[in-house]
């Protein structure tokens, strides 16, 4: 290759085709690569070229100078060939005529620019290189299902180039003479069309997939890591969460962020949604085996999966320390709202009559919001001596106004707790 005075990619397409038995055309193919396009507006089929620098069709005026120049080249290319003494086989492994062996030496040049369409009909192609081209409505290779391109066109940032120079492509041709550049590889990997798991031995060629066979076994290190993939991708919302599981992971979180007055307040996990996104592989894959199919996670048992988190005695200081429910005065229970911080304790002010503290959780005094016989919000305090002393005259006078049926005392801290209205005498 170096002795050839060509691009590395040309060159190695010349001594390919000098093995092969294909030197003459090698160098025509050469020459036409190394200089600009004759024919520009005649399609992308390479085939014309040929025929033209042949001398097989019309060669304009304006073309002549091109023409002399590139059969200079493709003469000096054989001169050159035929020093390196190179051994060619008794017979062209395929027909120096043929389409398919002009696709050999685009391959031979190009290996990443084999193409196959995307779908049965169109103009659109995928490279092995991973790229797309497109050709022209009209061109004459619209019904080649694969292509080799010689020569390609662009714009920075465009998703799709333009294929300027192509054959049809046999791909015949790479159980053959290029079946050096197949590879095979073990795939697993998650399908968004099917939504399930898809575990395959694959035949390649750069990113085009040859063929496929399904894998009987999954090493479990492939599964793992693919469907973590697919949590982080998706979210955590792809697990089975519950209302309840969800309050309980914020009760957790109350008692990571609080509990540093309680002996274990450095041993709550951190169970926010970027901890648990990162610490994926530690908690989830050990309960990753009988997922398949998008469906299959709604079955995990995420409570206990999540739960198993927590170390002894962990679980039983939880419902001490943050308990779900506070008991009232009244004798009734109000569930504790642990989505913020501090805690909600959503209550009918009259539910709280003779309460003289504010009601807590460990050391946090706990956000009440105290509601009328309706449940609509009255006020809001975290110091409820103080509304005792300060609000609760004004509530109260709006409140005989609207529910004159309830109780509604002058001294609360005095009169009995209840949510009903006042009894008969």
């Amino acid at each position: 290759m170096v002795r050839l005075p060509a691009h590395p990619r040309i060159a190695h397409m010349l001594l390919e085709g000098c093995r092969l038995g294909l030197r003459s055309l090698a160098c025509e193919v050469a020459a036409l690569l190394s200089d600009r396009d004759p024919l520009r507006q005649d399609g992308a089929d390479i085939a014309t070229r040929l025929a033209w620098l042949r001398g097989e069709s019309m060669i304009a005026r304006q073309q002549r100078a091109q023409w002399q120049r590139l059969i200079q080249q493709r003469d000096q290319f054989r001169s050159l060939c035929d020093r390196l003494d190179i051994a060619a086989p008794p017979a062209p492994l395929v027909d120096p005529q043929s389409e398919q062996a002009q696709a050999l030496l685009i391959a031979c040049a190009y290996p990443d620019r084999i193409a196959v369409r995307k779908q049965s009909q169109g103009l659109d192609y995928r490279l092995a290189s991973g790229r797309a081209a497109r050709l022209a409505a009209q061109d004459p290779l619209r019904n080649s299902p694969w292509l080799a391109l010689a020569q390609l066109t662009g714009r920075a940032g465009d998703a799709t180039d333009r294929i300027v120079l192509a054959a049809p492509f046999d791909p015949a041709l790479l159980q053959g003479p290029l079946r050096d550049l197949l590879r095979r590889q073990d795939s697993v990997a998650w399908s968004d069309a099917d939504n399930r798991l898809v575990a395959e031995r694959q035949t390649l060629i750069g990113q085009l997939v040859l063929s496929r066979t399904p894998l009987t076994e999954v090493p479990p290190e492939d599964r793992n890591r693919t469907l973590c993939a697919l949590v982080r991708k998706r979210g955590l919302r792809l697990l089975p969460w519950t209302e309840g599981l969800e309050r309980w992971r914020q009760r957790v979180a109350f008692l990571r962020r609080h509990g540093r007055d309680t002996d274990d307040s450095c041993h709550w996990p951190d169970l926010s949604d970027k901890a648990l996104l990162e610490s994926l592989d530690e908690w989830l894959t050990p309960w990753l085996d009988p997922v398949s199919h998008l469906n299959h996670f709604a079955a995990l048992d995420l409570g206990a999966i999540l739960q198993a988190r927590l170390p002894w005695p962990l679980p039983q200081q939880l419902d001490e320390m943050a308990p779900e429910y506070y008991r009232l005065p009244s004798g009734h229970r109000a569930r504790i709202d642990y989505s913020e911080d501090p805690p909600v304790l959503a209550v009918k002010l009259q539910e709280l009559f003779g309460c003289r503290e504010t009601p807590r959780v460990g050391q946090v005094a706990l956000k009440l919001h105290l509601l009328s016989p309706a449940h609509r919000p009255l006020q809001v305090t975290q110091d409820l001596v103080s509304f005792w002393n300060n609000g609760y005259r004004d509530v109260q006078k709006d409140m005989k106004g609207r529910y004159p049926k309830h109780h509604w005392p002058d001294d609360p801290l005095q009169a009995a707790p209840g949510s009903g209205i006042k009894r008969r005498k």
